[in-house]
């Protein structure tokens, strides 16, 4: 029996990406129920079937970095639904003028306009932030934690604190992410919830 049950797995984990995976619609299941919808969503499908109009859609984004919003046009339920279909991780809600948001997250990558012009650097505050466009300009994006500018300065290169002040660029998200690690070594929260919790 575990060498069948093995043989099953592999077979769950390596099926080609034309069908869709069986393991997701597993979790799914397991998440959501036997139909695989939350509460939220088969209220959204409710209200939406019981409406034969064109709604106004919107296909909302979310990344790591980012947010993208695209208008799809109007589109009845089955037009909606088959959006839906073609991407199951989208969820659907209404608006107050009853349009309709798509919305899909993204936990592994950043949004294009991240990927052009996003920054990190410290605020006036002594946080590591995320900046869009160079931080002179002030347009924080996400703010992360306080750092410990003194242990900083006597553990780092001037130069290294240098590119951090102007602000460093940050293109895909291993760059996000080697920052974020890089830097979180000199969180003050973090140090001080460890001396805490001693």
């Amino acid at each position: 029996m575990g060498q069948h049950l093995t043989e099953q797995m592999k077979e769950l984990l390596t099926r080609g990406t034309s069908e869709a995976p069986i393991a997701l619609e597993a979790l799914n299941y397991l998440q959501h129920g036997e139909d695989g919808q939350s509460e939220e969503q088969k209220q959204f499908m409710q209200r939406l079937n019981a409406s034969k109009e064109k709604r106004k859609v919107h296909l909302r984004t979310t990344y790591v970095c980012g947010v993208e919003v695209m208008d799809v046009g109007r589109l009845d339920a089955d037009g909606v639904y088959a959006l839906i279909n073609g991407n199951p991780s989208l969820r659907g809600s209404l608006d107050p003028n009853g349009e309709v948001w798509l919305d899909e997250s993204i936990s592994d990558d950043l949004s294009p306009a991240c990927k052009e012009q996003a920054y990190m650097s410290i605020d006036a505050n002594g946080n590591l932030t995320l900046f869009d466009g160079p931080p002179k300009e002030e347009k924080v994006l996400r703010t992360f934690f306080q750092l410990d500018i003194g242990s900083m300065e006597s553990s780092l290169p001037r130069d290294v604190l240098k590119q951090l002040q102007d602000g460093i660029r940050i293109q895909d998200i291993d760059e996000y992410n080697s920052v974020l690690s890089t830097f979180s070594d000199y969180a003050r929260d973090m140090a001080e919830g460890v001396m805490k919790s001693q």
